[in-house]
């Protein structure tokens, strides 16, 4: 018996850690409404719960309407020491955020950035994935 459960500790363990090690790391920000027209889909509104992406991510539009879950990791500067809420946010991508004006990984829309940091804080780190 003690064997099984130890086999079970270790094959938790694994998923755990392999769920986790496809997390990518970048930085987000958000902006505000109005949120049409976007890039993916025109003046078709797609709900609050939506993102921009960098051109790294929108890859010529291959990104349009993929999921991402999103959770602040951390500040990226001092003003906000503590931004993170602890949640976690899935939203679909409607928009290409353009470099060089684009300044994250990320643009989340105000609802989704507010649901995982304090919006104070402007610019996040975070760990994301499809």
């Amino acid at each position: 018996m003690e064997a099984v459960m130890k086999s079970v500790v270790v094959v938790v363990s694994l998923v755990l850690t392999l769920s986790y090690a496809h997390a990518e790391t970048g930085t987000a920000t958000f902006y505000t409404p109005p949120y049409v027209p976007s890039a993916c889909f025109g003046f078709e509104g797609q709900g609050t719960m939506i993102a921009a992406a960098s051109d790294g991510i929108y890859s010529n539009g291959a990104a349009c309407g993929r999921m991402y879950r999103v959770t602040c990791s951390g500040p990226t500067n001092l003003g906000v020491p503590q931004p993170c809420t602890g949640n976690s946010v899935t939203v679909k991508v409607v928009d290409r955020c353009p470099s060089p004006g684009c300044q994250a990984t990320i643009d989340l829309s105000q609802e989704a950035f507010s649901i995982i940091a304090n919006t104070d804080a402007g610019k996040i780190n975070i760990e994301y994935n499809q």
